[in-house]
């Protein structure tokens, strides 16, 4: 299958309640698609059954969540992730990858983040969407990015969350302005 023909998505590194329906919102904001489905604190479906779901979405991106529930080696959530991002129907545009106070996890690397103020900023976050000193973002979901070649990786706090700042009767404004970013790198599915 040829790029033109594959789904476009963004997987993000989160899955609770709050994240799930918050990305709703968030993906209704860029005029995407949320796989509602494949939220769950661990990610509830496999690779193959969450690729069935991108496939039936009615337009791009698609936005797939995946978690670990707090699992630091290779949990459901990583399993997913990497079945999803070697698929070859599947066009991975960006990971945005959730801060947690997960322990034991090399985190990652980010090529930028979006702070709880809606700020771009070139240093990894916290949970709560505040910079840091560090040289990675870390997260429960985040370690196995470091494997996958993907073209880019936002960084981001709690969705949903952020001590009020993401809240999704607020309109969801960080995570989607994060979602953004990684669209903005792909013009071709712009709305």
């Amino acid at each position: 299958m040829n790029n033109v023909d594959k789904r476009k998505i963004i997987l993000v590194t989160d899955g609770d309640c709050c994240a799930r329906e918050t990305l709703e919102k968030a993906a209704y904001n860029i005029g995407g698609r949320c796989i509602s489905q494949s939220g769950g604190n661990p990610t509830p479906l496999n690779s193959s059954e969450i690729v069935e779901l991108i496939k039936q979405a009615k337009n791009d991106p698609v936005i797939v969540m995946v978690d670990d529930r707090g699992h630091t080696g290779m949990g459901k959530g990583e399993l997913a992730m990497v079945g999803i991002i070697n698929h070859p129907d599947i066009e991975v545009l960006g990971i945005i990858a959730v801060a947690s106070n997960t322990q034991g996890v090399r985190g990652i690397k980010v090529d930028c983040s979006i702070d709880n103020e809606g700020n771009i900023v070139s240093a990894p976050v916290d949970k709560y969407g505040n910079t840091t000193l560090e040289k990675v973002l870390y997260g429960d979901t985040v370690d196995s990015i470091n494997e996958c070649n993907v073209p880019m990786i936002v960084g981001i706090g709690d969705i949903g969350k952020m001590e009020g700042h993401d809240m999704k009767e607020i309109g969801a404004p960080i995570i989607t302005k994060a979602l953004k970013e990684i669209m903005n790198k792909n013009i071709d599915i712009q709305k």
